[in-house]
């Protein structure tokens, strides 16, 4: 979908939609955000544009970026007004074992390891917010040593 310039560089158009969809849950905290390819493809923009889109994301604390696994989207508050990263958010990555509930979530059998993502937020001292994102280890990493 081609996104009205209206003086700003493309990237920055391009960064603020994908905020929205972040913020909005349409990309859920720790989901992986579309390739690279898809987003030149929808935005019809080089692949360098995209790749400055997603830089600002992560400047502004919205996506990480895993080497040889994607940009996935982080948690970030909507009522946040400092205009940057919060200053209240931990994340952590760790395997996990799937028990009977994530695994039927998954389709997958109890036992299987998984990656969980966690992401703590806070206003001050109290915890605000807890978001736990899982997903599928890379069988690269499934196989046994």
């Amino acid at each position: 979908m081609p996104t009205p310039h209206y003086g700003q560089p493309r990237y920055r158009v391009i960064a603020d939609e994908l905020r929205k969809r972040i913020e909005s849950g349409a990309i859920p905290p720790g989901a992986l955000l579309p390739a690279e390819s898809v987003l030149t493809a929808e935005f019809r923009a080089s692949r360098g544009t995209i790749r400055q889109a997603i830089a600002v994301l992560r400047e502004n604390g919205l996506a990480t970026t895993e080497h040889g696994r994607g940009t996935f989207a982080n948690v970030y508050p909507s009522d946040d007004t400092s205009g940057g990263r919060p200053n209240g958010l931990e994340t952590r990555q760790r395997e996990v074992i799937a028990g009977a509930e994530l695994a039927a979530l998954f389709g997958i059998e109890v036992g299987t390891a998984l990656i969980e993502h966690e992401s703590v937020m806070r206003k001050g001292k109290q915890v605000d917010t807890v978001t736990r994102a899982y997903r599928l280890r890379p069988p690269s990493q499934n196989a046994e040593p």
